[in-house]
């Protein structure tokens, strides 16, 4: 198993090696800026430098202030706070520019140390005399990763000659004042600008892709206002790589590139046995590209930033729905035309050029003052490549640069970017029509498709294809989802808003509550009207149900009964001549006891009266107590 991966290693190592852009040799362009010395005279006037690839350039502006050789610590490899060095500027002070030295550790981790210390820019003196070169970034490990995204200050390259000059003036203790001047680092012809975005769909390539998708999010507010308004000609571009024809049919190149091996990205996983393909990324890099085209020709370039940004949501490689199905659905949401982008798109089997992978691979090649673009993201503003944070502030003020002067848009003068992008097509997103409820938001960075909350009443789908009310008083937002129906004045609503919400058909009705309720035939499934004298009547949701002769129905017992109140076979009418009956041998009884009782007492009393005073009808009563005393 150990044996395998190092031969998977080595094969991969083997094919980057071979994967290799058009042309014979790669041309690198250096973008510069002016460093004016203001002071002391004799060292005054311009000098080059090259304008590092991290960090926040002023594009457009310029920086005044001071140079700062420290006495320790000049490479700036190590935190100056262990130095007990500082060189934040006090209250109304100029800003503070940091010379250090170039070797033993990264460009980046240099202008990371002094930015920490207080400094307001970073010159690096090179230590070799040779021509300028750009100061780039380290390749992403996680060290690195966690301070290069935090660079803010700018920072430059300068010549080893130069920067000897300006260490001989500090150290004599000549006050040395520069001014970095970024004005004429972007041309700015005329009151249009043209920018192009070399981009990747892969989003699992780790840092730099992570922080390429976070920035097209955030800058598709902006960047769709600029195309709108006109500002703006916008081009995304993708890089490819061809695989030489010896190796076309080798298992790496098969795996990685279409159309025998002309277009080729590398593996996503780095891993050619488990999860996504290079040739899964090109196939979706030329979708992508196609997308753009085909809504350029309708003249809604615009639209290229919300397929992006939608596709990456919806989706992604680690949820496995990477895919043609997943494309589909994203595309079909924003209304594009999918049988004319798979026409763009061509086949990728066949063996013959793609021609706009092909443009592709032209475009790569640097023309004029731009080099070749070999490295993603790589942002081209005037055919001038950009220097510096992929952050939306920061990229939008390079192209503002762009703009001959006084000719800035709007959105170049105020951070307050206001978009509409949920009037058109609902912005892609879901939409209930019955009820007028979209998932359509719209913000500073651009629309989002996140399901509302309307009267109190939360919504919860993905937002883009479904959004389907939950909780608490769902049923008064379209009926909760559920089946409803009116009809003849009546109407019936299957929603309950209990148990957290359900659909069941309401009473006089069956089905499954949501598509459909079906009216029951009470008569027929013999559920109403079985009494004898009872004729059934089925209508829509309920029935009905008379009684013969004059008798009238009591729906409740499902009965009837004499309109004058008589029995008539009925369950009441036995009850009440139980209750009379009770009511009779009640009053009855209490009448024979009290005559008995009142015979008994008279009895009595007839008894004792006659022991005193006979009467003439009755004998005389022996004197028992003389008996009893002899």
């Amino acid at each position: 198993m150990e044996l395998k991966t190092q031969l998977l290693r080595v094969s991969l190592g083997v094919l980057l090696v071979l994967l290799v852009l058009p042309g014979s040799l790669c041309r690198f362009v250096v973008e510069k800026n002016s460093l004016g010395v203001t002071s002391p005279d004799k060292i005054k006037g311009t000098y080059d430098s090259a304008i590092g690839n991290f960090g926040i350039p002023q594009y457009g502006g310029s920086m005044a202030g001071f140079v700062v050789y420290p006495k320790e610590n000049q490479k700036g490899c190590r935190e100056f706070d262990d130095f007990r060095i500082s060189f934040k500027s006090k209250a109304g002070a100029l800003p503070t520019f940091v010379l250090v030295d170039r070797g033993d550790c990264f460009f980046a981790l240099k202008v990371w140390n002094a930015q920490k210390a207080g400094a307001s820019a970073v010159l690096v003196a090179d230590d070799i005399g040779e021509p300028l070169i750009t100061m780039d970034q380290p390749q992403e490990d996680g060290s690195s990763a966690k301070y290069i995204e935090n660079i803010t200050i700018p920072s430059a390259l300068i010549e080893k000659s130069f920067g000897e000059i300006l260490k001989k003036e500090i150290s004599s203790g000549e006050m040395v004042n520069v001014n970095l001047d970024w004005r004429e680092a972007v041309p700015h012809p005329d009151d249009r600008v043209e920018y192009e975005l070399w981009t990747n769909s892969n989003d699992e390539c780790g840092v730099k892709c992570d922080m390429l998708m976070e920035f097209v999010k955030d800058f598709r507010g902006a960047a769709q206002i600029l195309e709108k308004g006109g500002y703006t000609q916008f081009t995304p571009h993708y890089i490819t790589w061809y695989c030489p024809k010896a190796f076309t049919l080798s298992r790496q190149c098969k795996s990685q590139c279409i159309n025998h091996g002309r277009y080729c990205a590398p593996d996503p996983e780095q891993d050619f046995s488990a999860g996504y393909e290079g040739k899964d990324v090109v196939i979706e890099n030329l979708r992508q590209l196609c997308v753009f085209k085909v809504a350029n020709e309708n003249k809604k370039s615009w639209m290229w930033w919300d397929y992006v940004t939608d596709f990456q949501i919806r989706c992604p490689m680690k949820e496995k729905k990477y895919n043609k199905d997943c494309a589909d659905d994203v595309i079909k949401s924003l209304g594009l035309d999918v049988k004319k982008i798979e026409q763009c798109m061509g086949d990728p089997t066949a063996d013959s050029e793609n021609p706009a992978l092909k443009e592709e691979q032209d475009a790569q090649v640097g023309k004029g003052s731009r080099g070749d673009v070999t490295i993603l993201p790589t942002i081209v503003v005037n055919n001038r490549q950009y220097r510096g944070k992929l952050e939306k502030g920061a990229v939008l003020k390079a192209i503002c640069a762009g703009f001959e002067e006084t000719t800035e848009p709007a959105v170049c003068l105020s951070d307050d970017v206001e978009t509409n992008e949920c009037l058109e097509n609902n912005g892609g997103c879901w939409k209930d029509k019955i009820a007028n409820i979209t998932a359509c938001k719209d913000t500073f960075r651009g629309r989002v498709c996140e399901c509302p909350l309307v009267d109190g009443v939360q919504f919860k789908g993905d937002g883009y294809s479904h959004c389907k009310v939950s909780g608490p008083g769902r049923c008064k937002i379209n009926n909760g989802g559920c089946w409803h129906k009116s009809r003849d004045g009546h109407t019936f609503s299957a929603c309950l808003d209990v148990d957290g919400g359900k659909c069941q058909c309401p009473p006089g009705f069956k089905g499954d509550g949501v598509k459909s309720c079906v009216d029951i035939d009470e008569c027929k499934e013999k559920k109403a009207c079985q009494c004898p004298e009872c004729s059934c009547k089925n209508t829509w949701g309920s029935y009905e149900c008379n009684c013969s002769g004059d008798l009238l129905y009591i729906r409740d017992h499902d009965t009837c009964i004499s309109k004058r109140g008589t029995e008539v076979r009925s369950a009441w009418a036995g009850v009440w001549v139980i209750i009379i009956g009770l009511a009779m041998a009640t009053g009855g009884g209490y009448l024979v006891y009290k005559y008995r009782l009142r015979s008994y007492m008279d009895s009595e009393i007839r008894a004792i009266m006659a022991q005193y005073m006979p009467l003439e009808s009755e004998a005389e009563v022996p004197n028992h107590v003389n008996d009893e005393r002899a």
